[in-house]
């Protein structure tokens, strides 16, 4: 039988990009199982609609308008947990961008430090954050969620710095695995693959496959994800996921397209 910690009370959780999409499916999903979630975001207004969305009440969400790219703002959102709630059981590091497709000659230099900025360093600072607060509360321990992506795994097309970063945040979850075994400190990874989502609405229309043609691809409902990380962080400590893979059946990735 597997055992779930069930009883989420009291509980802390931040999600990352919460106003939209993934992060707001998931923000939804932990605020409806009890855990108390902050929401970090770029838009206090997205933030709000997601809070609304949950039908959540001022005790158990909190909106920390948060740019994970600038150190100072990653520093104030874990203050603000820090101060407010006292303890963080839950990081989910899923904010992140997806550059405009192109060729790996055309990407710019500004094109690549963003994508970085955001998809790597901003997860890693937050990691840092998490860690830090994790190994020094009472009791000691809590669990870090990245958002890693099928292009963990393999490239689209004209995808060099989003595909790299998604690489390097496998490297960011073995370490954090690691270094935190311990501390009871469990890193895990979701490799999501066509969510539907605002970022991939251009999947029906068409994308660029492995031959260069263009095709429709299959996608899957959002909240597929958000079940799949409620499944991860209901664990006890004593157990983790270390990578999990949830996608549209019918998408291409596995096989030759």
């Amino acid at each position: 039988m597997i055992q779930r910690q069930t009883d989420t009370a009291g509980r802390v959780a931040v999600v990352t990009g919460a106003g939209s999409g993934i992060g707001r499916s998931i923000a939804v999903a932990l605020l409806q199982d009890g855990w108390r979630v902050v929401l970090a975001g770029r838009r206090r207004d997205a933030l709000m609609k997601t809070i609304e969305r949950a039908a959540a009440a001022d005790e158990e969400a909190m909106a920390v308008p948060t740019d994970v790219t600038v150190p100072s703002q990653v520093d104030a959102l874990f203050a603000r947990v820090a101060s407010d709630w006292g303890r963080l059981d839950l990081l989910v590091n899923n904010a992140g961008v997806f550059p405009v497709s192109a060729a790996p000659e055309d990407v710019t230099y500004q094109q690549w430090t963003d994508a970085v900025a955001v998809n790597l360093t901003g997860a890693f600072l937050c990691a840092q954050h998490a860690f830090r607060m994790m190994k020094a509360q009472h009791p000691h321990g809590g669990r870090i969620i990245n958002n890693g992506s099928i292009s963990a795994h393999v490239p689209r097309p004209h995808s060099v710095a989003y595909t790299a970063t998604k690489h390097a945040i496998t490297g960011l979850t073995r370490s954090l695995a690691l270094d935190g075994r311990r501390h009871d400190i469990a890193c895990g990874q979701i490799d999501v693959g066509n969510a539907d989502t605002e970022m991939t609405q251009a999947m029906a229309d068409g994308m660029r496959q492995a031959d260069g043609s263009m095709a429709a691809e299959a996608v899957m409902d959002v909240d597929h994800v958000a079940q799949a990380v409620r499944f991860m962080a209901s664990l006890p400590l004593n157990a983790n996921v270390p990578f999990l893979t949830v996608m549209a059946t019918a998408m291409p990735y596995l096989g030759r397209g």
